[in-house]
């Protein structure tokens, strides 16, 4: 049967409005990437210049004391008694906003990439979760240490200097399980990953 030029216009209208629909999600998926990139390189050098540049040089200012924030197995009482008495209320002060400017900045983008890679990596919403909790326990703890460090650097007891060198271990320990997870969501095997049995691809509903 013939068909009618009305028909035939609807057949090709329909096609055409439907093939935009895989391109629109490869660039989503382009965007995203992008972004997460940006975060990436942004993350790690925040990480150098906050960590390695900064905390660094503040060594000359502590009479070659670290900084607790380095003190990747933790500190006791004694240390942070000397490392007081080393520093005057300018090297404090300085620490201190050092910990609300970088300091703060490091653990929200890194944990903005981290997440980013894992939404974008991983379809299922139970490995999803998985994988972002250490991130997100890092990104509290890590804020939490930067105000414990700084209220012991000002009056320190056992108690405070407890629980932020307790603060300081957890905190390099959630970095080091947020790196494994976020290698995880791109290693491991695709069908693990992606939700029911399909790739990840950004948007996907998990079953």
């Amino acid at each position: 049967m013939a068909r009618t030029r009305a028909q035939i216009a609807r057949k090709h209208s329909t096609g055409a409005s439907a093939a935009p629909e895989v391109p629109r999600a490869d660039r989503q998926r382009s965007n995203g990437s992008l972004v997460l990139i940006a975060a990436a390189v942004a993350s790690l050098f925040l990480f150098w210049y906050f960590h390695l540049l900064t905390l660094g040089q503040m060594t000359q200012l502590s009479g070659g004391l670290a900084m607790p924030d380095m003190m990747i197995g933790g500190y006791d009482a004694g240390y942070v008694e000397r490392l007081r008495g080393s520093m005057d209320d300018d090297a404090r002060g300085q620490l201190s906003y050092l910990h609300r400017t970088a300091g703060t900045l490091f653990p929200l983008i890194f944990a903005f990439a981290w997440l980013l890679l894992v939404q974008l990596n991983v379809g299922r919403r139970w490995l999803r979760w998985l994988l972002w909790s250490p991130v997100i326990l890092f990104v509290v703890v890590d804020l939490w240490e930067n105000i414990a460090i700084d209220a012991v650097l000002a009056e320190a007891s056992p108690g405070a200097v407890a629980l932020a060198s307790t603060l300081t271990v957890m905190r390099w320990v959630l970095l080091g399980l947020s790196l494994v997870a976020g290698a995880a969501s791109v290693f491991l095997p695709r069908t693990l990953r992606a939700a029911g049995g399909r790739g990840a691809e950004p948007g996907t509903k998990s079953r």
